[in-house]
């Protein structure tokens, strides 16, 4: 993946609320340049012909341009407030890691970039009004300009409004995390990193990649350890294919996205181990992108988890809120329909000369669905209607695949619900709601 990097800088500024504010002022300081220029070089009476234009002095020209810009930054301060405002119920209601996805949120972004523009705009043309007698000079195009943007502000303030009401409600999140989740697995399964040898060979003889594995790998392999701590947010696995190809060597990676890593942990095994040096070492670490939060880029747990702390929050005694827990079950359970159809990509790694270079750190569908089922199911234990919904979630996935491993994972889950349903006391007709639902899951999964 060569824009690694790159990626994960413009995720970066996608999360923050001042990258696109910047680039509309920006916008704005060189429209106020074009239209001040226009006014100033060409001599035509088109703004008088304008029926709709500014024609008026400067004294006019002042008083408009400035309630426009006080008028913008009183705004522009009220929507900031409402935004802090509904960041904090999303951090109590919805768990501190939503807080991203409110903050990648484009409409707020836009929102607050056309408010601060309005009043660069304003302040930038408000500038260049003379009064004097001698020297008066009124930028008609500029103002008109100014006004056009202020009742555009309007538009967006009463969007704002909207947009502020409909973005912390919970049928909203959960789609928007379901819509990440969704586009995390049309990029990662399958991904071109794993070759079509690799997959023929793991169809239909899984040793014969094991053959390719040198014998002493074991004994004479070295680890190559971070030098830094914190979330693996990506791993550049092109980079990490060059370093092998250039020095000949066999990578077994030690670690995926999204995992919590300390200084000093072992990254990979490098065959072989010999040619292990400080700077081989540096290169393998720039590979590993490293921050302080997990990111969706490469970590398609990630989006898994959003949405089962949602259901643990909902099902927790101080809210009970079973109906949120079943909306986010309905969410991942489309997302592990989705899932199934797709390939897991190979953990060999070739080159261009079909030589094994890579042994990456798989992921499994049975990590998946550990990571969106296990929490829900153990906080969700003494709800009869979050148990069934679990069940019904199981037979509906069981529906889209007939791969042995996918299935096996399933019945797992389908046993582990319904054991953990028989240790709740519920009342006898709820019970037997549950084994129908139970038995139903297994026939789903055990069909043909």
């Amino acid at each position: 993946m060569k824009n690694t990097k790159f990626s994960n800088f413009w995720d970066s500024l996608n999360s923050s609320f001042w990258f696109v504010p910047t680039v509309m002022v920006f916008l704005a300081t060189a429209l106020s340049f074009v239209t001040i220029w226009i006014d100033q070089n060409q001599k035509t009476k088109l703004i008088g012909e304008l029926g709709w234009a500014y024609t008026l002095g400067p004294s006019g020209s002042r008083a408009i341009l400035s309630a426009i810009a006080s008028s913008m930054m009183s705004v522009a301060t009220t929507a900031f407030s409402i935004t802090i405002v509904a960041l904090q119920l999303a951090s109590s209601q919805f768990g501190p890691r939503l807080l991203r996805n409110f903050m990648q949120d484009r409409g707020n972004q836009i929102v607050l970039g056309t408010f601060i523009s309005t009043f660069v705009y304003s302040l930038m043309v408000l500038r260049t009004i003379n009064g004097l007698e001698e020297h008066e000079f009124v930028p008609h195009l500029a103002v008109t300009f100014g006004i056009a943007l202020a009742i555009a502000s309007i538009g967006v303030l009463i969007y704002f409004i909207h947009h502020s009401a409909s973005s912390i409600q919970v049928d909203h999140v959960i789609k928007l995390v379901g819509r990440e989740l969704d586009g995390a697995i049309d990029r990662l399964f399958p991904e071109s990193i794993g070759t079509s040898k690799a997959k023929n060979k793991q169809q239909d003889n899984p040793s014969d990649i094991s053959a390719e594995i040198p014998a002493n790998f074991d004994r004479d392999a070295r680890p190559v350890s971070a030098i830094n701590g914190g979330y693996i947010q990506a791993i550049n696995n092109h980079e990490l294919m060059q370093i092998a190809s250039e020095h000949n060597l066999l990578l077994q990676i030690q670690q995926r996205p999204g995992r919590f890593i300390v200084e000093g942990i072992e990254l990979a095994q490098v065959f072989p181990g010999k040619q292990v040096n400080d700077e081989l070492e540096s290169k393998i670490n720039g590979a590993f992108l490293i921050g302080s939060q997990r990111t969706e880029q490469q970590d398609v747990e990630f989006s898994i988890d959003q949405l089962v702390e949602i259901a643990v929050r909902a099902l927790s005694p101080g809210i009970n809120d079973p109906f949120t827990a079943i909306r986010c079950i309905d969410q991942l359970s489309a997302a592990l329909c989705r899932l199934t159809q797709r390939e897991i990509p190979s953990p060999y790694r070739y080159d261009d000369s079909n030589q094994l270079r890579m042994i990456a750190e798989p992921i499994s569908f049975a990590d998946v669905i550990d990571a969106a089922f296990n929490q829900i199911r153990q906080n969700g234990k003494s709800n009869v209607a979050v148990t069934m919904r679990l069940l019904e979630a199981i037979a509906v996935v069981a529906r889209f695949t007939d791969r042995t491993t996918h299935r096996k994972a399933l019945r797992r889950h389908a046993d582990l619900t319904e054991r953990a349903s028989q240790q709740a006391s519920f009342d006898e007709l709820d019970c037997k709601d549950i084994q129908e639902r139970y038995l139903a899951a297994l026939k789903a999964i055990e069909q043909d």
